[in-house]
């Protein structure tokens, strides 16, 4: 089927796929969460999971630190092919894990208290919230764990893995979700316990497969082997200090969509809903991007490990390339056909509107946003997260100084086109820290 590629370009569109067909799958959970629940329970019943879903998307989210960090860490030791670095990487970013996971458990009133405090929902709505959340925060070391554990895939390149546990995770949850809320009348406790249940299948799975592919046979023996080394006080710190950064710049992403909605929401529901419809298509087209962008992560690592530059920018232009070609398909194929899918989403004719009326910013948002992804990539895999961190920061101002001068002229248009200069400013700040990386990567090879 891509037999009129190059062989560099099929290779990496074969790393991407698992991971884009993983993501893809995803948002299949959320909807069988509301379908199951639906079936069975009321307005009540439906707000109750929505909102604590939201809450464990916020905090999972927070820590999506330990896939990346580990992912980037353990690239670069297997170009090295220092196996027991990787071996230590992994392990260490485990135990960070499995630590974070239990803080989380002993918090959990606190975390619990801090997340209701701000919403709005009915009494019965938040005491659904706190069901939920009592059962489900038990999943959390298994869910930690497994982030580590997906670092260390895709590090390793082997992105089939990947889509097998999450279809895994994905798929047991389904079922336990019907069989416990349909079949057991379990309500919202079915849908937590569910999930807690799939959390830690998935995670003995996905070790099961890299302890397979590390030959791993003793784990517990070899991690008392390595105790010294995996405590080593500049490994630890400089763990931290990425996984730090790393969580800074997720949290000015966030910060940053937050404010698009927020901004939006302050020209009316109509304008709210429409943006929100919107974003599904920049969700979607997420998928894609993030998939070459997980395996800039990887080869990016992989050729600062074996200390190869042209091995890099070979690299680094070929997927390049292929995520700018998907952008622009992806930008024009939801600005074509977008006037099909909106009513998908909303009946309501002014939404609609609304919507089309928007779709090109739409279109152009999504063209542009692959030079920040694919630059993601490589900050990721080269553990510059200083920078990540400085260039999200940056762009993240920028928006908010742009929208306040944008929407007062503009409107909602003005806020469209603030979004797209903020992505715009995320490639070209992490742009211009790219020849440091260069300089701090590969100090012997420039010419």
């Amino acid at each position: 089927m891509l037999n009129f590629l190059p062989k560099n370009y099929k290779t990496i569109i074969r790393l991407a796929f698992p991971i884009i067909l993983a993501n893809a799958s995803a948002p299949l959970l959320g909807l069988a969460d509301t379908a199951a629940i639906g079936q069975t329970g009321d307005a009540i019943d439906l707000g109750g999971v929505a909102l604590a879903t939201l809450v464990f998307s916020f905090v999972y989210w927070g820590f999506g630190f330990l896939r990346m960090g580990t992912t980037g860490f353990i690239a670069q030791a297997s170009g090295a092919k220092d196996h027991q670095e990787v071996l230590t990487v992994l392990y260490r970013s485990v135990l960070l894990g499995l630590s974070i996971g239990i803080l989380l458990i002993l918090l959990q009133s606190f975390i619990l208290k801090l997340a209701t405090v701000w919403m709005s929902a009915s009494d019965e709505v938040i005491a659904l919230v706190g069901e939920y959340f009592r059962i489900r925060i038990w999943g959390a070391p298994a869910t930690l764990i497994s982030y580590a554990l997906l670092g260390g895939f895709i590090g390793l390149g082997k992105t089939k893995e990947l889509l097998w546990v999450q279809l895994l995770l994905n798929g047991v949850n389904i079922g336990l979700n019907v069989l416990f809320v349909v079949g057991f009348q379990m309500g919202i406790q079915g849908i937590a316990t569910g999930t807690i249940i799939a959390e830690y299948i998935a995670l003995f799975f996905a070790w099961y497969l890299l302890s397979n592919r590390l030959e791993i046979r003793r784990p517990v023996q070899e991690i008392k082997q390595l105790w010294n080394v995996i405590l080593e006080r500049t490994k630890v710190l400089a763990l931290f200090k990425v996984n730090g950064d790393i969580m800074i710049r997720t949290f000015a992403l966030l910060a940053g969509f937050a404010w698009f909605a927020d901004q939006g929401a302050q020209f009316g529901d109509s304008i709210l809903a429409a943006n929100h419809v919107l974003l599904q298509f920049v969700s979607l087209s997420a998928f894609f991007l993030d998939g070459y962008a997980y395996v800039m992560e990887m080869l990016s690592g992989k050729t600062i490990g074996e200390k190869n530059l042209k091995e890099f920018k070979f690299q680094l232009k070929d997927s390049t390339i292929i995520a700018g070609v998907t952008a622009f398909l992806l930008g024009f194929f939801f600005y074509a056909l977008g006037p099909y899918f909106i009513p998908l989403l909303s009946q309501d004719g002014e939404v609609q509107a609304i919507a089309k009326g928007h779709l090109l910013f739409a279109g152009i948002y999504i063209l542009f946003s692959f030079v920040a992804f694919q630059l993601d990539g490589v900050f990721i895999g080269a553990t510059q997260s200083r920078e990540m961190r400085n260039a999200s920061i940056i762009s993240l101002i920028l928006f908010v100084g742009a929208s306040f001068i944008l929407t007062d002229d503009f409107g909602n248009r003005g806020l469209w086109l603030s979004f797209i200069f903020y992505v715009i400013v995320r490639g070209i700040s992490l742009g211009l820290y790219f020849p440091k990386l260069i300089r701090v990567k590969f100090p012997k090879l420039i010419n």
